[in-house]
Order: C-alpha cells, then sequence, then structure tokens
C-alpha cells in the first residue's frame, strides 16, 4: 500500500513533534527523590526507589546503557536546575535485577496523540 500526501505542512509538523521531548517532575517527585533513612541496623540507602526508577525508565525508553542512562539523567536534571543526586551505573545495575519494567508497548490503549505519560 501506499500512500500519497497530500497535506506537508501538517504531515511535516507531526514529524517535528514526535522529535519533541518534555519531562517534568512534581513537586511530590522531588520530595521522595531521596532515600528514607532505615531504621534497622547496616548502610543507609543513597537514592530513593523513585531515582532509580525515573533512570531505568529512561535508559530503556531511550535504549541505553546504565553509564549513558546515569549521563543522560544527570543532564537533564542539569538542564533543569535541579540539584540532585543522581543514582549512578553499579547502584542501577543492582536494583535493576529486582525491578519491573512497565510493558514498552500497551497496544490499543496508548493515546492516538497526545503525550505518553511512564510511571
Amino acid at each position: 500500500m501506499k500512500f500519497k500526501v497530500t497535506n506537508w505542512p501538517e504531515y511535516e509538523a507531526g514529524l517535528r513533534e514526535r522529535g519533541s521531548l518534555t519531562l517534568w517532575l512534581t513537586p511530590e517527585a522531588l520530595g521522595y527523590w531521596d532515600a528514607p533513612r532505615r531504621k534497622t541496623r547496616g548502610g543507609q540507602p543513597r537514592y530513593s526507589d523513585l531515582a532509580i526508577e525515573t533512570a531505568l525508565t529512561l535508559g530503556m525508553v531511550f535504549g541505553l546503557r546504565l553509564r549513558q542512562a546515569e549521563g543522560f539523567l544527570a543532564s537533564l536534571l542539569q538542564l533543569m536546575g535541579l540539584a540532585l543526586a543522581v543514582p549512578v551505573h553499579t547502584t542501577l545495575s543492582r536494583r535493576a535485577q529486582t525491578w519491573r519494567s512497565p510493558n514498552r508497548r500497551r497496544g490499543p490503549q496508548l493515546p492516538a496523540d497526545g503525550p505518553v505519560h511512564i510511571g
């Protein structure tokens, strides 16, 4: 099947929108970014589950290795002007073993247009 494009301005605008990236962190997410203190014996966790899940999700969405995901998240937080600790790749590797990733494709439930919210 071949399709003939008759509305070039709309088609071209749609292609540009595919490259758009919007990332926002809610005030609640910023409050949960640091790991809570443990009340039991042992070392204190440095990164919260939210920080780990954010780094792993970004890595999965963009097809990045753990070191690349670490650098990508660090650069995004820097561009946003947020001074948050970024999980290092060794912690991501260790905690990724128990992380359950969301389905990559949800089939017909995805919206036809508009943003897709992850997590």
